[in-house]
């Protein structure tokens, strides 16, 4: 069987899918591997490090896509990748298929095979293979240094002889992996941090990483089977509004980070909100791309009301490239070789991984 590896072409992409050590891992149990020439550049990742782990280079993706029987990625490809591909090919990567209905209708007619590591399920044998926990790490860790970087003020308590400087406080909305990592990394640089999600069950985890935990009085667990946040009734979303219109008011940098699996992100922090935030303070919100928590987020743009700056970054654990590669691939190559059987691919559809 030929794995391939081909550049990332999605506008800002610069993670690599696999990188040098996972192909050496897969090339040893009998996949042999086309890499694109210059796939892992962007990374940190040579092409002769593909050489030394056992690949060959190719000189562009479609030499790639024509041969391999296994395309490891980490966007979706686009309707010339596709028709690109050798038919009867496995395609693994982010594809999010409930919401792109068009490339699922395309990679059926090309009879390819399609693995959406987004819809790994959360279960203890899949942990090792889930890609959206390891790049949200990446992103909300990545958050917090963009939101210091932005904020017009330190982060940490300092004394100094020219007086006290009261450090930053942060609100950070959703306490999901992503947030949980932007609340450790505020944290560790000074803030005071506070935080808030429809989940009661997180509340330990995020006083355990030195945050307050908002707490909505009534309002009623929200946290799926698999460990995701739901929709809430209209009247606790009402309550809750009330306490994160109160909460930013004293809030220097609002991170937030909410998502609901296969839905547009809920919305968080509406205009009337906004006119309440101090002056100069900062919104950074991690959900632009799903249609962001805060009603005035625009994807991919700075907007400036009232003296607040909302941020809506897309596809921040790009901009760790390097790590976010590493990680992602790490989660890629145990997939692979949970599926392979004597070098080649294998499905079982009873299996609780490949169903989901």
């Amino acid at each position: 069987m030929i794995g391939g590896v081909v550049r990332e072409t999605h506008p800002g992409e610069r993670r690599v899918a696999l990188v040098p050590e996972s192909v050496s891992r897969i090339h040893a149990k009998g996949v042999d591997f086309l890499i694109e020439a210059g796939a892992g550049a962007e990374a940190g990742f040579s092409d002769d490090a593909y050489r030394e782990a056992g690949a060959e280079i190719a000189a562009t993706a479609g030499d790639v896509l024509a041969s391999a029987d296994l395309v490891v990625r980490v966007q979706a490809p686009d309707a010339t990748e596709i028709e690109a591909s050798k038919a009867g090919a496995a395609v693994v990567g982010l594809l999010f298929p409930l919401t792109a209905e068009a490339m699922v209708q395309r990679l059926r007619s090309a009879r390819l095979t399609a693995i959406a590591l987004d819809r790994i399920p959360r279960v203890t044998l899949a942990q090792s293979m889930d890609v959206l926990s390891s790049q949200s790490t990446v992103a909300g860790y990545r958050a917090a240094v963009l939101a210091a970087y932005r904020l017009p003020q330190f982060f940490p308590l300092l004394m100094t002889a020219a007086g006290r400087i009261d450090p930053a406080r942060i609100l950070v909305l959703g306490a999901g992996v992503a947030g949980l990592q932007a609340i450790a990394a505020a944290h560790r640089r000074g803030a005071v941090v506070e935080a808030y999600d429809v989940r009661a069950v997180v509340k330990e985890q995020v006083e355990s990483l030195g945050a307050t935990f908002v707490e909505v009085p009534a309002i009623e667990d929200a946290e799926t089977e698999g460990g995701y946040a739901r929709e809430v009734s209209e009247e606790s979303q009402r309550r809750a509004n009330e306490v994160i219109a109160e909460r930013l008011r004293s809030t220097d940098a609002c991170i937030t980070t909410a998502l609901i699996p296969g839905r547009p992100a809920p919305r968080l922090i509406t205009a009337e909100m906004i006119e309440g935030m101090p002056h100069g303070s900062l919104i950074v919100d991690l959900a632009a791309e799903q249609g962001g928590n805060c009603e005035l987020t625009k994807p991919g743009e700075e907007v400036n009301v009232n003296g607040v700056t909302i941020l809506g970054p897309l596809n921040l654990a790009s901009d760790l490239a390097a790590d976010a590669s590493r990680m992602f691939s790490r989660n890629a190559e145990k997939l692979v070789l949970y599926l392979l059987n004597d070098g080649e691919l294998s499905f079982d559809f009873d299996n609780e991984i490949v169903k989901g």
